[in-house]
């Protein structure tokens, strides 16, 4: 009552917080992620297997200095000595032209601070796992020959 008697105008629009259509599509999808299994198998399967794949493939990769991740998110830190993890100077410039490289591969990989950054779908498969694996390998391997590691 009181709301609707004195509160007057109230300008401050943020249909993103509490917006009961936003709710409703959070919670329908937040049911389809427990009914589907969602959750468990990437918690299962699919999150420990890219985790897996990306320690075989750039484990020993020269350009990489450090595998970072946890479930379906990952990151890879550029190093330019990959004993001490030293980091390139330009490391901004070579994550740049990694996720250029990785744009004309057909996958989409983040760059910021020296790191390429992985956020698969929470539905991918292994298979859809293993070429987003494959095409950052080709940019990976792209940008290390720029840097003169391959």
């Amino acid at each position: 009552e009181a709301l609707v008697e004195k509160g007057g105008v109230f300008a401050h629009g943020l249909t993103y917080s509490g917006h009961p259509v936003a709710a409703a599509v959070a919670l329908s999808n937040l049911k389809a992620l427990r009914d589907e299994g969602v959750v468990c198998q990437v918690k299962d399967d699919t999150g420990p297997y890219l985790q897996q794949i990306l320690r075989e493939v750039f484990g020993n990769h020269p350009l990489i200095g450090e595998i970072q991740g946890t479930g379906l998110l990952a990151a890879l830190q550029f190093a330019e000595d990959k004993s001490t993890r030293k980091r390139f100077d330009n490391e901004n410039d070579l994550a740049w032209q990694c996720r250029t490289f990785g744009f004309e591969e057909g996958v989409i990989i983040r760059s910021t601070l020296g790191r390429m950054i992985m956020a698969p779908a929470l539905v991918a498969t292994r298979v859809e796992l293993d070429e987003l694996v494959e095409k950052t390998r080709v940019a990976v391997d792209r940008t290390a020959r720029i840097a003169g590691k391959l």
